[in-house]
This record gives structure tokens, sequence and C-alpha cells, in this order.
């Protein structure tokens, strides 16, 4: 498998035989759209009527940061980079919940945050440490009755989801400005941090959402070696000109 490096010519790769791109996904899109322009320019590169890209872990429209992608056969390697440890940086707003965790939607139950000290912020983040059980956000990809969550979410119909095993290998808190606390953790395969947002503000009682979230790394691979999305589909639209 070929790493596709910012630093190489990306129309010289056999994407056929296998190659790893990683990509800085822009705010507001999806995973899914990411793939899909990646898999349409390389179909015009190539000339083929098909060609295998899949990702190695979603990213919510509203986060940002790394993105691995894999093309033909190296796709069959997804799975290894999806069961790393990925690392990521945030923001967490309290005092204030919304339907998705995040700040897809406007703000709920809207409680003062004057009397948190900043001890009681840290002991409530710190808490989640370790191996715990977590509940998914009901917007999420998680599939019920063959369907995503998200969509029976969005029809107001709430389905009950499993909680699930997740590891929080570290937790870090750098810097607290109420109602806002900046994040930094490392946690395991299938760890929703908007979850993670929506349990500290149930802890201190006063909720909370994700206001930002970035991917720094999954497992050896860093946002520092991934290719901004516009810069890669600009190399290959001057090809086309």
């Amino acid at each position: 498998m070929i790493i596709v490096k910012p630093t190489d010519d990306p129309l010289s790769i056999d994407y056929q035989a296998g190659a790893m791109i990683m990509i800085d996904k822009p705010i507001g899109w999806t995973s899914f759209d990411v793939v899909n322009k990646i898999r349409y320019r390389l179909k015009n590169h190539l000339q083929v009527k098909k060609i295998k890209v899949g990702h190695a872990g979603t990213l919510d429209p509203l986060a940002t940061g790394l993105l691995i992608l894999c093309t033909g056969k190296a796709t069959k390697q997804i799975e290894t980079f999806q069961n790393q440890v990925k690392k990521y940086s945030g923001c967490i707003k309290l005092g204030a919940t919304t339907p998705s965790y995040d700040a897809e939607f406007e703000e709920e139950n809207i409680k003062d945050t004057a009397h948190l000290s900043q001890s009681q912020v840290l002991d409530a983040c710190y808490s989640f440490k370790g191996e715990i059980d977590q509940l998914p956000p009901n917007f999420s990809a998680l599939k019920i009755n063959g369907k995503a969550s998200y969509k029976w979410a969005r029809k107001g119909i709430v389905k009950e989801l499993k909680s699930r095993k997740i590891t929080f290998y570290d937790i870090q808190i750098p810097k607290i400005e109420l109602p806002y606390a900046y994040f930094c953790v490392e946690c395991s395969k299938g760890t929703y941090i908007r979850s993670f947002a929506h349990d500290v503000g149930q802890k201190l009682d006063v909720g909370a959402y994700l206001t930002e979230l970035r991917r720094l790394s999954i497992g050896e691979y860093t946002i520092e070696n991934a290719w901004n999305l516009d810069k890669w589909v600009d190399v290959f639209e001057s090809k086309q000109e």
C-alpha cells in the first residue's frame, strides 16, 4: 500500500493496486462527501467506471481533521485503521444542551454556570478516563431496523440505543473559560466525543454540548501529513485543463 503524502505527485500513484490518502476534512462536509469527491476525480483520471474508495472512521459534518481514505486493494485494510487509537481536540459548552449533542441545532435547557469551579469541571471531565459504558447519540449513523438512528431522530422518533464499552486513554483540559471547556483526548474505536460532551454536562447538572471537534491522529498517522482537500482536487483538475 502506498501512502500518498502532500509532497508526492498524486497523479503518479497506482490507486487500483492500493493507496492510502490522508485528507484534512473541511467543516460542513460529510465523510461520504469526501469519499465521493476523491472517487470522482480518480475515475476521471484513470478513465475507469469503478474504483473502490472507502474511509476509515466517520467524522461528523461539523468536525474537521484527519480522514483516512483507502483505494483499490487497500480498502481491505480499512478495519486496521478503524481499530487504532484516535486523538481529538475540541471545545465543550456548558450550560445548555442540543438534540444532536453538537452545534447543529439550537440550544435548549439553558442553565447558569457561574457557580461551577474549575476543579468541578476538571473532575467531571477526568471521571470518564479509562474504560466506560457510553451511550451513543440518537443523532448517529448506528443502524436501527436497517435505518440510521439519525434518520429516525430527524422524524422525532427516539429509538433506544444500547451503551457500549469504549476507552478514554487520556483526557486533558488545557483551558477552561466558562461556559467553555477545551479538551484533548485519546480514545478507542467507537467513541462518540459528542456523548462525552453531553455526559460531562449531565455530571455537572447543567447540560453541555460539543461546539468544536478536530481529529488530530489515527494511530501513527497525524493531521500534519494530511492533504488539504482543495489542493488534492486542484492537482487533478489542472491535469484535465
